[in-house]
């Protein structure tokens, strides 16, 4: 069972990645400036946005709308280092404040609101702390969850106890935060969040998936945590004591990283995974050190590694705010440290798939990957993307690894009443031909061919690949066809005319310089004419299905009287 969510107050400063350049490398946040991960904008300032800079964009179209932009990659180091005096400044009015990331930090409601006024009075003095403390403009929403306060916060707005549900239902879907799930509920007709609460549990979760699941709860109203969370054991904890205080951020970043990986094993051994984590420090002189991170997915051994020492830069460096605010650097260095999971989530249903995204097989496979193209080239290693075509050997791109995959020809799969069955040994069929491939069927399809192709295009829309060979898919397509000779019963070759009329049954196959095969089955003529218009890049041909004795069954193709083996059947 779930309990309320608990009434969250969050504080939220705009434009983070700015600010903390701004602060860190003085990157003036009055002037257009844009933060680019992977060569698109991840924030952008005031001015900016004014201009015509928006979240997504390249940043080629980025600087084509403000010719004046200053472009500064992204660093999640210095973002946090740079937050560590505003998280600082939080706790001097109110304590247990998690850092959600960088930028956003969340407490529970209830203590500062019962000894600063009410909850409006406490929202307006950590407003005020943070801009006295550290001159970053800061907005604080109020709600039951982390998630409705995270949205409440970017129109400063407190929501009533139980009014949750209320504020969240008229929100668009877009708020939910999942670009792909958003898009998918306005096609379906869902556009608000209200729409999409009202949607059974149970539906949800078997149409689009455990994440849709999560992001209902979050429609709902319900707090963003699921409720199996449960306080972790005692002996999960992690503690290092170090007999040399620690007092440079290198040497701080590699206990932490070898901290990190035993915190995350010991994890793994008990089946769990953690989505908040406690870092707790001791110095030599005594002082005692502690912040809270908390994460949207499970933290991995590096997430967790990479919070450490991002939390120890913070401490150590001691990084100056906006306004000169530097928070209580330590007057010794830390001689214990201690990493406390908290949030704890059972793996067994989130197990990550061989290539799945919520562990790191993905990452290690990628660097596999890109190592092997370091070493041959990058056309060393290709994946193949599935696209549009007549034939087997147009449907498929070899793309290089980490290269855009974007098919080669644009087309969806073959239409769901295509045959889907070989040819059968002993049979000789002859499929509809579209008319609209630009061949004239062969006067021996008869009348009857005609109709069906007529009650095909009145019954379902024409295919966007006319002519296209309908299912099954063949299992190894050749890079280079085989020459190859078909005969009829009486020795005499096959021949196929202009209008597709087959001078006789194919009985005997020999590909090469092989010994002869006997036919068994077979089907076709398949014609394509394709790029008529240009006679330099004209092709036509009519492609065969057959079946051999010994049970093989191939793709056979003649162009101007030649017969190939394009492709292999299973």
């Amino acid at each position: 069972m779930t309990g309320a969510p608990v009434r969250t107050l969050l504080l939220w400063c705009p434009d983070w990645p700015v600010l903390a350049a701004e602060i860190v490398d003085g990157v003036p946040a009055t002037g257009p400036v844009a933060v680019l991960h992977a060569n698109r904008v991840v924030a952008c300032s005031t001015p900016a946005r004014a201009a015509g800079v928006r979240r997504g964009l390249r940043r080629r179209e980025a600087q084509g709308r403000c010719p004046a932009l200053t472009v500064v990659d992204h660093d999640p180091g210095r973002d946090a280092r740079a937050f560590e005096p505003v998280v600082a400044a939080v706790e001097e009015v109110a304590a247990g404040v998690e850092v959600v990331r960088p930028g956003v930090c969340a407490l529970a409601a209830r203590g500062p609101a019962r000894y600063l006024g009410g909850e409006e009075a406490a929202a307006e003095r950590i407003i005020e702390q943070v801009a006295e403390s550290c001159a970053v403009e800061s907005q604080v929403g109020i709600a039951d969850g982390v998630f409705a306060a995270g949205l409440a916060a970017r129109t400063g707005q407190v929501v009533p106890p139980g009014g949750t549900p209320g504020f969240l239902a008229g929100l668009p879907v877009e708020a939910i935060g999942r670009p792909a799930l958003a898009d998918l509920l306005r096609r379906l007709g869902v556009r608000t969040l209200g729409e999409f609460a009202a949607l059974p549990a149970g539906d949800v979760l078997a149409r689009f998936g455990f994440d849709a699941a999560l992001a209902h709860r979050l429609a709902a109203g319900h707090d963003h945590r699921p409720l199996a969370v449960r306080q972790p054991p005692v002996d999960l904890t992690v503690t290092a004591h170090h007999d040399e205080p620690l007092d440079r951020v290198d040497a701080a970043a590699f206990a932490a990283r070898m901290l990190a990986e035993r915190l995350h094993d010991r994890l793994a051994g008990h089946g769990l995974a953690c989505t908040r984590l406690g870092i707790e420090a001791v110095t030599a002189h005594g002082q005692e050190l502690h912040r809270v991170w908390r994460h949207d997915g499970l933290l991995t051994a590096a997430a967790i590694a990479d919070r450490v020492r991002w939390q120890l830069d913070g401490w150590l460096s001691g990084s100056t705010g906006r306004a000169g605010a530097r928070p209580a650097r330590p007057t010794a260095g830390i001689v214990r440290l201690r990493l406390v999971p908290d949030g704890l989530l059972a793996r067994g249903g989130l197990q990550p798939g061989l290539w799945g995204e919520a562990g790191e097989e993905r990452d290690r496979a990628h660097r596999a990957l890109s190592r092997v193209q370091g070493i041959l080239g990058p056309e060393a290693v290709v994946t193949a993307v599935l696209g549009g075509g007549r034939s087997p050997a147009d449907q498929t791109r070899l793309v290089p690894w980490g290269d855009e995959r974007l098919p080669a020809r644009p087309g969806p799969p073959p239409l769901p009443g295509a045959p889907a069955k070989p040819p059968l040994p002993g049979a000789s069929v002859t499929p509809p031909v579209d008319g609209s491939s630009g061949v004239v069927p062969p006067p021996s399809a008869g009348a009857g061919r005609g109709g069906a192709a007529r009650a095909g295009r009145r019954g379902s829309p024409v295919p966007p690949w006319p002519g296209r060979l309908p299912p099954p898919a063949p299992a190894v397509v050749l890079p280079v066809p085989l020459t190859a000779t078909v005969h009829d019963a009486a020795g005499e070759p096959v021949l196929v005319s202009a209008r597709l009329a087959v001078s006789a049954a194919p009985a005997r196959l020999a590909v090469g310089g092989t010994a002869p095969a006997e036919i068994v089955g077979w089907t076709g003529p398949w014609p394509v004419d394709e790029r008529w218009w240009a006679p330099a890049e004209a092709r036509r041909r009519a492609r065969f299905q057959v079946c051999l004795a010994d049970g093989a069954a191939l793709l056979l193709a003649v162009e101007a009287g030649r017969w190939l083996v394009e492709a292999i059947y299973d």
